[in-house]
């Protein structure tokens, strides 16, 4: 299992370990998975949910509360609502989204996954997807989940990014380079 020491060590990384070895105990990894999908959905479409993680203002109190009632609306298992009081215990919601992050960078590792993120000027058909997603199996040697985001900035082509390493093959690079040739050789 391939888990970075500045990973283990961070402190998004320590909870997210913890998280991971009780449902790694349990039996429910992908179900924990799923919810920390789900929460990460409800982070980025309610405000409100968001201001409550990260309010100073807000008590452990009263957010231990919201997110009791805020459990069985998005259907979590007992072991994520649990954490997710633990968190609020200890005044670590805001680190939630590094969490989220960091517990998914494990979980891929115990099941020898990389995960990518693939940027693109338009959004990629299902076929297209699954095309690099096999290519970048086949670079990596290992099982590489895919997470793409659309960046209009980038005019056509792709930009992934694998861990550290990253793959530009956008037009925006592309005319950026011609453009530095360019004065480089005086035109």
């Amino acid at each position: 299992m391939e888990i970075s020491a500045a990973l283990k060590a961070s402190l998004a990384g320590r909870y997210a370990s913890a998280l991971f070895d009780l449902a790694s105990e349990a039996g429910i990894v992908t179900a924990v998975e799923t919810d920390l999908d789900k929460i990460e959905g409800a982070l980025e479409q309610s405000p409100e949910f968001a201001a409550l993680t990260t309010n100073p203002k807000v008590s452990r109190k009263q957010a231990g509360v919201a997110l009791r009632n805020l459990g069985p609306l998005l259907g979590i298992s007992d072991l994520t609502q649990n954490f997710l009081g633990t968190l609020a215990e200890n005044r670590r919601l805001s680190k939630l989204p590094e969490i989220i992050r960091a517990f998914r960078a494990i979980a891929a590792a115990q099941r020898g996954e990389v995960s990518a993120e693939v940027a693109s000027a338009h959004a990629l058909s299902d076929s297209q997807i699954a095309d690099l997603q096999k290519k970048l199996t086949a670079r990596e040697g290992r099982t590489v989940k895919l997470k793409t985001r659309i960046d209009p900035d980038l005019l056509g082509g792709l930009v992934v990014t694998i861990g550290s390493k990253r793959i530009d093959g956008s037009i925006r690079t592309r005319l950026n380079s011609l453009a530095h040739a360019m004065k480089a050789t005086g035109q």
